[in-house]
């Protein structure tokens, strides 16, 4: 384990994207790594060929910590990569002044036992809204209030409230729990 280096993107990114394929965030695709600001951590573990195999990216503002990437590549998960990197951030974002670090995930069974077992506790929530044509054709269409003349829209991503959940289940396909887990650091 050791910092990130912008030698590691292509990896990191490559780490990632696998991760992330068989959860809810499996569209989350970026074509390059999201910055972190200072003071923030970047986290990657390596394996024997300098390939990334697992990442945590943390910022901080003020005394929270906020978690904005974790992922353990698929073929090395089960072998405590993830504790590793959380326990290194713990330790950072309390010697930088948090006190509190915090993370949001969607509603993925094995992610959210993850956060459990960890000792994070769930506090806030609100939806992720997917209106997509390949899905259905009239889904984005539903979720425009006001469509632009000459702009056919093909996917509408967007926040909502936890209590119109029932409703939007029954508009949209994809409908996901966006949850905050925090933990006193």
């Amino acid at each position: 384990m050791r910092e990130y280096t912008p030698a590691d993107e292509t990896s990191w990114l490559r780490c990632r994207v696998l991760a992330f394929l068989d959860t809810s965030f499996y569209d989350a695709v970026v074509p390059s790594k999201p910055a972190i600001e200072a003071p923030g951590l970047e986290l990657v573990v390596l394996d024997g060929t300098g390939s990334v195999v697992a990442l945590m990216d943390t910022g901080i503002e003020g005394e929270v910590a906020t978690v904005d990437s974790v992922a353990v590549h698929p073929d090395h998960r089960r072998r405590g990569l993830g504790r590793q990197l959380l326990a290194r951030t713990r330790a950072w974002a309390r010697a930088a002044g948090a006190t509190t670090l915090d993370a949001w995930t969607r509603d993925d069974a094995q992610t959210l036992a993850w956060y459990r077992s960890m000792g994070f506790a769930e506090s806030d929530h609100y939806l992720h809204v997917y209106a997509f044509h390949y899905t259905d054709p009239a889904e984005p269409g539903r979720a425009i209030a006001e469509p632009r003349r000459g702009l056919r829209p093909m996917l509408v991503f967007g926040h909502a409230s936890l209590a119109d959940e029932g409703q939007l289940k029954g508009e949209f396909a994809r409908v996901h729990v966006n949850r905050r887990f925090g933990m006193p650091i």
